[in-house]
């Protein structure tokens, strides 16, 4: 099903709206993309302005930053330990923005936002 990210059809005090036009194709958006741990997989799509959205589904690696010596590795991420947005996604391996990682430097917190940018971009966490 497709949202529809135009204008409520509701004031604020419950009162109703004449709209002054029907839906338009641009005001439509999509369904949110969940980023597992896995072999990587992307998804390319065209959005307004005949720009590119790259969706990350699956991710095996994250770009992480070490803070203390400002320098980025590629690493491999483990599995994800929590979720501010969710708590069922630790379990089902979903990584959003604000989830703490483990990798092979340790724990990380991811900075980025996957099914938006098509990257996993993290920092380090002292543990």
């Amino acid at each position: 099903m497709a949202l529809w990210q135009g204008r409520s059809k509701r004031k604020p005090t419950g009162g109703r709206l004449t709209l002054s036009r029907k839906k338009r194709r641009f005001e439509i958006g999509k369904e949110p993309v969940f980023t597992f741990v896995g072999s990587e997989k992307r998804q390319v799509s065209r959005v307004r302005g005949a720009n590119v959205k790259v969706r990350l589904l699956k991710a095996q690696f994250a770009n992480v930053v070490d803070p203390a010596t400002n320098k980025t590795q590629k690493v491999k991420i483990i599995t994800v330990k929590e979720s501010p947005s969710n708590p069922n996604y630790v379990q089902r391996n979903i990584v959003t923005k604000g989830a703490v990682i483990q990798t092979d430097l340790g724990l990380a917190k991811v900075t980025s936002r996957p099914g938006q940018d098509g990257a996993i971009n993290a920092i380090l966490v002292k543990e």
